[in-house]
């Protein structure tokens, strides 16, 4: 019976299906507000949902030369890291007791694979405009990891623990000076985790049409778009989770209105920076995470072992 539940969880609610839907919605708003700003009316409410099941009834098709088991499984092994990822963020905010030690480390590492997915199948296809984009995305994994991880220790040293449990147990961390610089080195990163503009470059359809997916077709294609989806609702909790209180879903109805204010707030954020900021060079995106990103990064845990004397 407890496999069961386990099973359930992961694969409906917090899991895939709880997580896909969100984030599938998230994104349909993310392009009606784009569409707004450029003067366009957008797409209808379930056009996000219409364009995955397009892609899962289409032909798949494998490039010549391709290394066909990493091109196909790229997709799939992206998804399901994104699934757990969400699941075990849900479980920590809805049952905190139920978090592990450690579950910190285990779910930032699960957040990145869906990025050396994308790396994986976009060198697996054997073209080389996708190589490029593998390439970029590979760059741009190396320059944002270091500040997104500076980032997420300054919870760590205010509360000494590594699970998420304990750190949803002690005040915010975005309630002190060094949680609110930490904060805003954790929403930089995130977007380029989400590869969205000004950290698009991997995929820049205007120079590489498509990049990193120029080959994938059918369901590998729709798994890519629909983790894409996943990670831009997973990616917020995150943040949520670590720094700034969580979403305690049996807190009552004061504090899930605050929770779903709090993602609200770093998806306008998220938004605002993609249509107000043009594309940057994958050189200028890795000084930018590896210079002043960094040093914020450092600041940020300075000031929490200082808070904390």
């Amino acid at each position: 019976m407890r496999y069961l539940v386990y099973i359930g969880e992961v694969l409906i609610f917090p899991g895939l299906l709880f997580t896909a839907v969100i984030g599938l919605v998230t994104s349909w708003i993310d392009r009606k507000v784009t569409a707004r700003v450029q003067m366009r009316v957008g797409p209808p409410f379930l056009q996000p949902f219409y364009d995955v099941i397009k892609y899962m009834v289409k032909e798949t098709c494998v490039p010549a030369g391709a290394s066909k088991f990493v091109f196909l499984a790229a997709p799939v092994c992206g998804l399901a890291a994104a699934t757990v990822a969400s699941t075990i963020l849900w479980r920590v905010n809805i049952w905190p007791e139920k978090a592990f030690v450690g579950d910190l480390i285990v779910v930032l590492y699960l957040l990145t694979i869906p990025a050396i997915a994308v790396v994986l199948g976009s060198f697996a296809s054997a073209n080389p405009i996708a190589s490029i984009g593998g390439s970029r995305e590979m760059k741009l994994i190396l320059s944002y990891e270091l500040p997104f991880i500076l980032a997420c220790l300054v919870p760590v040293v205010k509360t000494g623990s590594i699970e998420l449990g304990r750190i949803l147990a002690q005040p915010a961390a975005a309630a002190s000076p060094s949680g609110i610089v930490a904060l805003i080195v954790a929403i930089l990163c995130m977007q380029a985790k989400l590869t969205l503009v000004p950290f698009d470059m991997p995929e820049a359809e205007t120079e590489l049409t498509g990049g990193a997916y120029v080959e994938y077709s059918g369901p590998p294609l729709g798994i890519f778009k629909l983790t894409r989806a996943m990670m831009l609702f997973t990616m917020p909790v995150f943040l949520i989770t670590v720094l700034w209180g969580g979403i305690p879903l049996t807190g009552g109805a004061v504090q899930i209105l605050l929770g779903v204010v709090k993602y609200v707030v770093l998806i306008v954020i998220t938004v605002l920076v993609r249509n107000t900021a043009p594309r940057v060079r994958i050189d200028q995106a890795m000084r930018f995470f590896w210079g002043p990103v960094t040093l914020f990064g450092v600041i940020a845990i300075v000031l929490a072992f200082i808070e904390g004397i």
